[in-house]
């Protein structure tokens, strides 16, 4: 009996028909694709003889497989006693850009389910009809053909056989893929201490079906220890695939060579990274336009060449490899990445590309999502990032801009731009002499100038006429819609809030303050959540700000270093604000005083780059002697690597490296051995006061929590805990772990802290 691949219509007839150039030029945001009012308007004129989105299937035999093709048909219509099958698209665009042959892929899908249709019923030919909606004016415009059915099987069969090839690659490879799993044996000769126990609870909630909040020490190897128990579920056929997230490029890299190490244990599986375009784009300016970039230019006429030649040669796909099959087959190697990840076991990818309703993997369709399970790593990051995701900002200096520049060019955008500056206006009347204002609920002025800004903006921008205003227009746009985009989310669990800004320009900003519920509906479907991370204390707080369930399991794993690696003194002298200035000679000698008795690399962080300064300075003066690094804002990452590859261990003068918390050297870094002998942390790592923490503060204040420690102490301490953490990084180190404030002899300070950092009776003053 030969084995059955599923496919979908769509999918099969992207890949058999798709043709064309990459265009970044302006789509507008609801793309030439099935858009769902619209369907319904279309849906609802149906008779009582039409049905609408009627599930069709059938099975082709192609060599020793069968390909079951199936999918939901838009309309099956009786006209004058015959059936017509009808597929529907929306576009915000031009319909009068639209002809008959425009666009070939769309006939196929309609041709798959016509056929189906014919076959099921023995019908020698049928009526097709492609019904396209203008999503704003209502417009519609049909193109109909009388197709024999021999025409329809063609069209399918043209299609198997294009898709063919790279299903036949797929099946074998997850042959190959299965059996190397169930000979893979843990990558390392043994467990660490608490290793086998958090492996085992992602795996049990895997099975389960649910999601796992687990907080693991510093040292365990956590990656590892979530990663191959979710490949041992792909082998049992728990899992098909899974999403290993990050926030930043160094934990990423963790994944990658967790994933190689596996492979060279005789792993066979598809792993690809999905690396930021800005990054990767071969180019010097980001422009995927067919007449600027080469690697745009005829994208989808060889982009199923390249993946297939991939994904035949390569099972774990880094950056570096996605560039080379990118050049060697002239594809844009952001978009091929991501073309990859749909055909992949593993994808290993920022936080974005699942939980951004902007950014997230829009084709990963629904009934994938069973059979994934997310693995989300350093889970402490998603609280800040998943706000940012779901807030929205505006400033009326754009406005005013364009309201100026299209005087005279464009009645309809010089009007609507005037429109969202004089509702700016009036809320700058009413910000009084504080130059701040928390709105209650959203300003509907506002809303409605915004949204016949976007009506605006969108029909001169679909034209493609390319002028001087088109970047600062194409930016107010995006600006605006994602403006009513983040305005559908809003509840309760929103502020808005408005400010002036450069002097006299206006900013206002939807701020979502608690972001779990969006969190849990962004990971609805998916099979397993596992959010893990040494510092995901408390563990209530971050389960309650990511979104835990009722049923969600949580583990704690204890460390697996011995009280005796760490020797942690505290400092007891004030670092807020206020007393900094009185404090920071005392801060410099200690750290003299320190660097003098123990010479060796350090890493010495603090909460801010002001703060950073002002203390380098005068310890620069104080010790000239002292090699230093100084960690700046928006540092390139070859100015990073050779930060990191001063702390060498064969280094024979002391070394201070000064850095904030929260930055990219205080998470994510291994420096193992004596490659690092010291850590200092001066405070306790608040984040600055201000309006934003101050309104999360009130929100959760109003709940009955204790909205000072949501907003501001336990954020703080998770950055204090991250640093620390540098220090121990396997069994074989020591180190000093100076704290410098005296908020660590307090609670709630003192309670945050790890119980290795806490030597019992309390550690020593410095």
């Amino acid at each position: 009996m030969p084995d059955t691949l599923s496919i979908a219509v769509r999918p099969l007839v992207e890949y058999a028909f798709l043709s064309g150039s990459l265009d970044d030029r302006f789509r507008t945001a609801t793309a030439l694709t099935e858009g769902t009012k619209a369907h319904q308007r279309v849906q609802a004129r149906y008779g009582e003889q039409d049905r609408k989105e009627v599930y069709l299937r059938t099975e082709i035999p192609y060599g020793d497989l069968l390909f079951a093709v199936d999918g939901r048909c838009d309309g099956l219509l009786v006209e004058d006693g015959r059936t017509v099958v009808e597929e529907i698209k929306s576009t915000r665009g031009d319909l009068t850009a639209i002809g008959e042959d425009t666009y070939p892929v769309h006939w196929a899908q309609a041709y798959c389910y016509a056929y189906m249709y014919a076959k099921d019923h023995d019908l020698a030919q049928m009526r097709v009809r492609l019904t396209y909606v203008q999503v704003e004016t209502e417009e519609e415009r049909r193109f109909e053909r009388e197709v024999p059915r021999e025409t329809l099987a063609r069209v399918i069969l043209d299609a198997v056989e294009a898709y063919a090839p790279y299903a036949l690659m797929l099946h074998a490879h997850r042959q190959a893929r299965d059996a190397s799993i169930a000979s893979l044996a843990f990558p390392f000769e043994r467990y660490r201490s608490g290793q086998r126990k958090l492996a085992a609870a992602v795996f049990r909630s895997i099975e389960a079906g649910h999601n796992l909040f687990a907080r693991a020490p510093t040292g365990i190897g956590k990656t590892m220890s979530t990663l191959y128990p979710a490949v041992k579920a792909i082998g049992q056929g728990t899992l098909q695939h899974l999403f290993y997230l990050t926030a930043r490029t160094t934990t990423r890299a963790a994944a990658e060579e967790a994933m190689a190490r596996m492979r060279a244990g005789g792993l066979r599986m598809h792993a690809v990274t999905i690396t930021a375009k800005e990054k990767i784009c071969f180019q010097d300016e980001v422009a995927c336009r067919p007449e600027s970039c080469p690697y745009a230019d005829g994208y989808y006429d060889r982009i199923n060449g390249a993946v297939l030649d991939m994904l035949t040669e390569e099972t774990t796909m880094s950056r570096e490899v996605v560039e080379r099959y990118a050049r060697k087959h002239r594809v844009c190697p952001f978009e091929f990445s991501l073309d990859a990840a749909y055909a992949s076991d593993a994808v290993i990818c920022d936080y974005n590309y699942v939980f951004d309703p902007r950014i997230s993997l829009k084709r990963y369709a629904g009934e994938r999502k069973g059979d994934t399970a997310l693995l989300v790593d350093e889970a402490h990051n998603l609280v800040d990032r998943a706000r940012e995701m779901y807030s929205a900002v505006l400033e009326k200096r754009g406005f005013l801009e364009l309201q100026r520049a299209y005087k005279g060019v464009d009645a309809a955008v010089h009007q609507a731009a005037k429109g969202v500056n004089a509702a700016f206006i009036v809320l700058r009347k009413s910000i009084g002499e504080e130059g701040r204002l928390v709105l209650d609920g959203q300003p509907e002025a506002l809303e409605a100038a915004v949204e016949a800004f976007v009506s605006a903006a969108e029909k001169v921008l679909s034209a493609g006429a390319v002028r001087a205003e088109t970047p600062q227009l194409l930016d107010a746009y995006f600006a605006a819609y994602d403006w009513l985009r983040i305005g559908k989310l809003y509840d309760e669990r929103y502020v808005t809030y408005v400010e002036t800004v450069r002097g006299s320009d206006v900013r206002i900003r939807q701020f979502c303050l608690d972001p779990s519920h969006l969190l849990r509906q962004m990971r609805k479907g998916y099979r397993s959540q596992i959010c893990f991370s040494a510092t995901l204390s408390p563990l209530n707080f971050y389960m309650d700000m990511i979104g835990a369930d009722a049923e969600d399991y949580t583990i704690s794993v204890p460390s697996p270093f011995d009280r005796e690696q760490w020797d942690v003194l505290i400092l007891p002298v004030s670092t807020r604000f206020r007393d900094r200035e009185r404090s920071r000679e005392k801060i410099v000698r200690q750290l003299a005083d320190l660097l003098e008795r123990r010479p060796g690399n350090y890493l010495i962080f603090f909460p801010s780059y002001a703060y950073m300064n002002e203390v380098y300075e005068a310890f620069a003066a104080e010790r000239p002697d002292v090699a230093t690094l100084l960690q700046t804002p928006d540092m390139p990452e070859e100015e990073r690597e050779r930060f990191l590859a001063a702390f060498d261990a064969a280094r024979r003068e002391t070394l201070a490296g000064f850095a904030v918390m929260g930055g990219v050297f205080s998470e994510g870094v291994d420096l193992v051995g004596d490659r690092l002998q010291g850590v200092v942390v001066v405070g306790v790592g608040m984040p600055q006061l201000g309006l934003e923490r101050n309104l999360i503060k009130a929100y959760f204040d109003a709940r009955g929590m204790n909205g000072f420690d949501y907003a501001y102490v336990y954020p703080g301490m998770n950055k204090v805990l991250q640093a620390g953490g540098r220090l121990i990084r396997s069994e074989q180190d020591r180190g000093v772990l100076l704290l410098v404030d005296d908020r660590y002899l307090q609670q709630p300070y003192r309670s945050l802290l790890p119980e290795e950092w806490r030597q019992d009776g309390g550690a020593g003053e410095a």
